[in-house]
């Protein structure tokens, strides 16, 4: 752990959140004060996203002016638009010959639609604005965690979902730092009691500092899938000071991704859409490429695997009938 324990550990990064309590449903934006060499990596098996293709190591930009987060599965795509005019508006942006700037900002999207939030927006929907709210909203220093922005809305198989961070440092020096919406298929907890699989990777008890239970339950790996209509997903980002190539930054998503796999069992389900990007915004040179790399890709999985425990530690129930009983309701 390093800093807050937050993604704006690293420096030259801001996060803003957009919540609407009534919708059930939000926004988070990641904004980066100097573009920043990104890339993704896509594990679900139902996943949505906008202007994510561009982030493949062959595809021609290089970096993003943002990242976005949201709620609201195919509608909430408009979040990016918002953010997009929030960047517009400072001036920001790949500038064309034609002096037009087009700011570079890729989302990704959970399913909330089946929250019990009022969902009837009438013909368009309010993520635009919740985007550009968001985008507004982003700063330096600290966050709220839980059930706000896009994680206002995130569910689980056994308890209530939300937005989780978690930072550290490599030994080499580098800041690497990860932020999850938690809205998954399966269960971040073991059985039906209050131990999260990410527990061996906790630091000084930021989701409860339980542990493992010993023995383990024995029904602790029969599967626990959340029911009901729609797909599920978590979603995320990793973030490190390091000087990356695309394909390096590639390569941290990927490993990222296990994480998700270290904190949520089943991981990466037909019905997932989980996805996961990485940035480096491009401080510190890597000394030795190939060791550092993977220093920091050890250091992305860790810092998921937390984020997204204490997302899940930090929600709270939304307020409608029949809401998904939250962490510390059901276990205190």
């Amino acid at each position: 752990m390093t800093g807050k324990n937050l993604l704006t550990d690293v420096l030259g990064v801001t996060v803003g959140h957009a919540t609407d309590s009534l919708l059930a449903s939000g926004v988070t934006a990641i904004l980066f004060d100097v573009p920043a060499v990104a890339s993704i990596a896509v594990l679900g098996g139902a996943p949505g996203g906008r202007d994510t293709h561009m982030l493949e190591p062959e595809a021609t930009i290089e970096a993003v002016d943002a990242i976005v987060l949201s709620g609201g599965s195919a509608f909430g795509l408009d979040a990016a638009g918002g953010v997009q005019a929030m960047l517009r508006e400072a001036g920001r942006g790949l500038l064309m010959r034609s002096g037009v700037r087009i700011p570079i900002v890729s989302q990704a999207i959970i399913f909330d639609l089946a929250n019990g939030g009022d969902k009837n927006w009438g013909i368009f929907s309010p993520y635009r604005t919740l985007g550009y709210e968001a985008a507004r909203a982003a700063a330096p220093g600290e966050f709220a965690l839980g059930s706000v922005g896009a994680g206002t809305g995130a569910t689980t198989a056994a308890v209530k979902g939300g937005l989780g961070s978690a930072s550290a440092m490599t030994r080499a020096g580098h800041t690497v730092a990860s932020l999850a919406v938690v809205n998954a298929i399966g269960t971040p907890l073991i059985g039906d009691g209050p131990w999260f699989w990410a527990a061996p990777f906790e630091q000084d008890k930021e989701f409860s500092g339980r542990g493992w239970p010993s023995p383990m339950p024995e029904d602790a790996l029969v599967p626990r899938i959340k029911g009901g209509p729609g797909t599920a997903t978590t979603i995320g980002i990793v973030v490190t000071d390091a000087i990356l190539t695309k394909a390096q930054a590639k390569r941290l998503a990927i490993m990222a991704h296990d994480g998700f796999a270290r904190a949520v069992l089943p991981a990466h389900a037909p019905m997932d859409g989980d996805t996961m990007f990485a940035a480096a915004t491009g401080k510190r040179r890597l000394e030795n490429p190939i060791t550092e790399l993977t220093e920091l890709g050890h250091a992305a999985t860790l810092t998921m695997a937390r984020a997204i425990a204490r997302g899940v530690y930090e929600a709270k129930s939304l307020a409608v009938p029949g809401a998904q009983v939250s962490w510390r309701e059901k276990f205190g």
